[in-house]
């Protein structure tokens, strides 16, 4: 467990405390572990169901390990008009994952997102925090690359 104590004293005193207690656990191991969700369940004095809803409704929240890389393909509006189904589809083929998965090495974690702020460059691909615009399946697979 890390860190759960610290993080709830970190917070305590403020309103509905439990998205920064749990922004703060994920910062530190990457994702929310099961056991961690309990602990904080316990310490909050609220039912794990809660801190579960909250978990999985938020996107930025993660229940396991994500990879080094964290591959995020844009269905937004304006990229699924501009063929944003091809970019899934080339990444996923060069990765061997679908939406939600972690490549088996851990290297990559794909992620479907409904919109990345970035329309005017649809398609859009983001490694990390690094934005590809105007993508074809070709360059998807080119920009994958670089990161192996």
């Amino acid at each position: 467990m890390t860190g759960v104590p610290r993080a709830v004293q970190q917070h305590s005193g403020e309103k509905g405390p439990l998205i920064a207690v749990l922004q703060d656990i994920q910062e530190a191991s990457g994702y929310l572990p099961a056991a961690d969700l309990e602990r904080v369940a316990v310490e909050l004095g609220i039912p794990i169901s809660e801190v579960y809803a909250v978990a999985t409704f938020y996107s930025q929240f993660r229940l396991k390990p994500a990879g080094k890389h964290i591959v995020r393909a844009c269905d937004g509006t304006s990229c699924h008009v501009c063929q944003a189904t091809s970019i899934l589809k080339a990444v996923q083929d060069e990765l061997g994952v679908r939406d939600g998965e972690t490549t088996p090495d851990g290297l990559f974690t794909l992620e479907t997102v409904a919109c990345l702020g970035a329309c005017f460059l649809a398609p859009v691909l983001v490694v990390n925090e690094d934005y590809y615009g105007r993508v074809t399946p070709a360059k998807t697979r080119d920009i994958i690359r670089r990161y192996r």
